[in-house]
């Protein structure tokens, strides 16, 4: 009988790898959704804190903003994408049925390589997404604690407001 522990190891070996890509998707789309909900969540915070203040800290506020939404399309983006190809079809278990031993960990050795090839072509395009929306995020969150910090650094010194009082009962 053929040693075949070079062919079980490749095969056990290309499928671990494709397993790994898969996990690393579905773990690259979590981060994401987290990412979306923390910046959601901070947008009201971050707006509510400019109600009386500089007209210009207002106008810059609009950066971050921007750069918020435009990192949350992009991660939105990610969840837009084709699922991943996961190597072994079931449909074709009964193709192999009538095959060696042999024929069938070449197979599955092909059949784990290609879907890792055209798996490459989405998780890489995920991946330049998801350090987009990265990116921007932390630039727009470094741009608001700095609004932020100024906002409550330099406010203008209001003067006081003059109170009048009125005795009611000298008016009678």
């Amino acid at each position: 009988m053929e040693d075949l522990k070079n062919l079980e190891f490749l095969a056990a070996n290309s499928k671990e790898i494709v397993e790994k890509q898969v996990d690393s998707y579905r773990q690259q789309h979590s981060y994401a959704g987290t990412i979306i909900g923390v910046v959601v969540l901070f947008i009201p915070f971050f707006l509510n804190s400019f109600d009386t203040t500089f007209r210009v800290t207002q106008y810059i506020s609009i950066l971050p903003i921007a750069l918020f939404i435009w990192a949350t399309l992009s991660m939105l983006s990610i969840f837009r994408t084709k699922p991943l190809d996961q190597a072994f079809s079931v449909g074709k278990y009964q193709d192999f049925l009538n095959k060696t031993y042999k024929e069938v960990l070449l197979n599955e050795i092909e059949s784990n390589t290609n879907s890792y090839n055209r798996n490459l072509v989405i998780t890489e395009r995920g991946n330049k997404r998801y350090s987009t929306g990265v990116n921007l995020t932390t630039i727009a969150f470094l741009i608001s604690i700095v609004l932020l910090l100024a906002n409550q650094f330099i406010k203008m010194e209001q003067a006081p407001t003059k109170v009048q009082v009125v005795n009611i009962s000298k008016l009678r």
